[in-house]
């Protein structure tokens, strides 16, 4: 797939998604969407890649969705009388389910604002590490806009129904040590350390055992919705699939062979 607005990067098993629409502090598009789609089902696909960081490149993570003026809805729902939200199902929508659902460890390097649809986005990811001087809020009402992407349903998870509504309702953006405290974001590092961190996270990741991490992330977010009982029955399959893989055999003979392991995801 040929990308323009994002940037994607494969090294070893870490790939790199770069939102590259610097000049609008990346908020994102049509197009953008779709690439970011594309890059995500690639790096599903690719057995070697393990984790993946989202960041975004020059001063910004993301904006939120395209505002500009130059901004219109996509030809095919442009006048029919459901074109707004035709337009978030397919497009943002369809994003942050996938988000959610890739298995694959995630990483939000957020290097500036990242704000309405941008937080919704560092928020799909499993661990958010913000630069010392990041911005994380909603700004969606201020253009009398909504928190459509997704927000209205993950900002409370991540700080709690009260902090969720002062945040948009109010408009409010924190700078990142507060987003730290709210519960936001999972790490603060300065601004020259946070790709370094990212990678680091990353590199640490992408050591583990690839199938008990992918088998470990879904159970933890499919769970939340079930009942304890529900919860160790889909334990109980889990296993069904881990016990047997021949990692567990590579981690217990590294751990009494005193080595590291080398997990291969078979």
């Amino acid at each position: 797939m040929k990308y323009t607005q994002i940037l994607f990067d494969k090294d070893e098993h870490i790939a790199t998604i770069t939102l590259n629409r610097p000049d609008k502090l990346n908020a994102y598009s049509e197009v953008m969407v779709h690439e970011i789609i594309g890059a995500m089902a690639e790096a599903r696909d690719d057995d070697q890649i393990r984790a993946v960081i989202l960041t975004g490149a020059g001063r910004g993570f993301c904006s939120g969705g395209d505002i500009s003026q130059d901004f219109q809805y996509p030809a095919r729902y442009r006048g029919h009388r459901m074109e707004a939200m035709l337009e978030m199902r397919e497009n943002m929508h369809q994003l942050v389910t996938l988000r959610r659902r890739f298995d694959k460890p995630t990483i939000a390097a957020v290097n500036g604002p990242a704000v309405a649809g941008g937080l919704t986005l560092a928020l799909c990811c499993d661990f958010r590490i913000a630069a010392e001087s990041a911005k994380l809020g909603d700004t969606s009402l201020k253009f009398a806009l909504i928190p459509d992407e997704g927000g209205a349903y993950l900002f409370p998870q991540f700080m709690g129904l009260q902090n969720a509504l002062k945040m948009s309702l109010f408009s409010e953006v924190y700078p990142a040590a507060q987003a730290l405290e709210l519960g936001l974001v999972t790490e603060v590092v300065a601004d020259a350390d946070l790709m370094i961190t990212a990678r680091n996270w990353a590199a640490r990741l992408s050591e583990g055992p690839p199938i008990a991490i992918r088998m470990t992330k879904r159970m933890m977010y499919k769970q939340q919705s079930m009942s304890l009982e529900n919860a160790l029955e889909d334990a109980a399959l889990s296993v069904m699939v881990t016990n047997y893989c021949d990692d567990v055999k590579e981690g217990t003979a590294a751990f009494h062979e005193k080595r590291k392991p080398d997990f291969k995801g078979r």
